[in-house]
C-alpha cells in the first residue's frame, strides 16, 4: 500500500473539501428551500394624505405585484411604489414569485380619513355692499 493513502493529512484535507461542497449546495439551494419573502414596515396604518408610498425589500424574487400591478425593484430587492387610497379601508396586497414558481403574499391595510379642515372661502375684495 502506499504511504500517502494512509495519512491522517489526506482525512483531514477531504473532510474540510467536503464541508465547503455541502456549504456551497447549501447558499446555493437557499432560494429553494425558503422562497420568496417580502419586508414591509407595518402593516396597518391609518393616514390623512389620499397619497402613500409603500417602500420595502423583497428577497429571492424573479417578479413582484401589487394589486396585480407589476412594480420595479432594484438589485438589491429595495421596491418603492405610491398608491392613491380611496376614503376608508384600503387593502393593499404584495404578491411575489421566485423563479421555481412559488408565491408569497403580504397585505398592507391602509385607513384614509381625510382631515377635518375644512377649506375656507375666500370672498371678492370688489363687492361692496348696497344700501
Amino acid at each position: 500500500m502506499l504511504p500517502y493513502r494512509d495519512s491522517r493529512l489526506t482525512y483531514i484535507a477531504l473532510g474540510i473539501f467536503f464541508l465547503i461542497v455541502l456549504g456551497y449546495a447549501y447558499f446555493e439551494a437557499r432560494g429553494l428551500l425558503y422562497g420568496p419573502s417580502i419586508t414591509i414596515p407595518s402593516e396597518v396604518t391609518e393616514v390623512h394624505d389620499p397619497l402613500v408610498t409603500i417602500k420595502g425589500k423583497a428577497d429571492r424574487i424573479s417578479a413582484l405585484s401589487m394589486n396585480g400591478k407589476t412594480i420595479s425593484v432594484t438589485e438589491d430587492g429595495v421596491f418603492e411604489e405610491q398608491y392613491l387610497l380611496a376614503v376608508g379601508y384600503n387593502r393593499i396586497v404584495l404578491e411575489a414569485q421566485d423563479k421555481y414558481g412559488r408565491h408569497r403574499s403580504k397585505v398592507i391595510e391602509v385607513v384614509y380619513t381625510p382631515s377635518t379642515s375644512t377649506p375656507s372661502t375666500i370672498e371678492s375684495a370688489s363687492s361692496t355692499p348696497t344700501p
